[in-house]
């Protein structure tokens, strides 16, 4: 069987779930106080932005800092108790299919549904911008090549915190443990992003380039430059060694 057709089963899996409800929930509660605070975009209290360069920033920042991850922790740990619910995994560790393949389709299913739940967020940044830009008679609606290009950003920069979470559902067994180291890593990533090994902490990816994206739309509040060194190499190292955890912890306990 080929990948391509395993990542297709997994799909087929998830298909009737409500993991896509899972992922819609937190894009529209992060946009709703976007629109009703949508007036304070305009008091700025000196620092150099336009209202909706705030509004794009301010409404994301929610999103890359809990909701993209904690969406993440979500997924894996739904993906990993799918198999374990009904004894699935055991059906597919007797066939002649690799677990290594099994594994990494299962993540390349949870990078589809993280991009997908980008996809929500690009969506529901622009209806909100068009009801703002409707109720407060001026545009917030920037360019759809600069929201994408941000996005697409921060989207790659989730798939090391990703690997990392899909190694920590398939090493820890149980899902509220699980789920619970997931949610406490979140929490340090803002305070990670202000120290000279941020890099070393890849929850903390998806807020750092979008620190960065505040920074150049608002000169002088925060770095332009992004430190690609020794970034991507240890971003690389970190997905990696994920992954490969994975794998081998993948379906253990079932092959004992």
């Amino acid at each position: 069987m080929s990948f391509l057709s395993l990542v297709g089963i997994e799909l087929k899996k998830i298909r009737r779930s409500k993991i896509f409800l899972i992922l819609l929930i937190p894009v529209i509660m992060m946009w709703i106080p976007g629109i009703i605070n949508a007036d304070m975009n305009f008091d700025l209290r000196g620092i150099p932005i336009t209202p909706e360069n705030n509004f794009f920033i301010q409404g994301f920042m929610g999103m890359v800092w809990f909701m993209i991850p904690a969406s993440l922790v979500i997924c894996t740990v739904l993906l990993s108790q799918t198999e374990r619910s009904n004894k699935g995994i055991l059906k597919m560790l007797s066939l002649p299919i690799s677990t290594t393949k099994l594994c990494l389709a299962k993540f390349i299913v949870l990078l589809i549904l993280a991009a997908v739940q980008m996809i929500m967020s690009i969506g529901a940044y622009y209806i909100c911008a068009a009801i703002v830009t409707n109720a407060q008679d001026y545009n917030f609606i920037l360019a759809p090549l600069y929201v994408c290009k941000i996005v697409c950003s921060l989207y790659a920069a989730a798939i090391p915190m990703a690997a990392v979470y899909w190694a920590i559902s398939t090493f820890i067994q149980s899902p509220i443990f699980s789920v619970g180291i997931g949610l406490a890593s979140i929490v340090p990533s803002v305070l990670m992003i202000n120290t000279k090994i941020w890099f070393a902490y890849p929850m903390s990816y998806p807020f750092y380039l979008l620190m960065v994206a505040y920074g150049r739309a608002a000169e002088g509040v925060y770095e332009t430059q992004i430190a690609w060194l020794p970034w991507l190499p240890v971003a690389v190292g970190i997905t990696i060694l994920a992954l490969a955890v994975s794998c081998v912890r993948f379906g253990a306990s079932e092959r004992r």
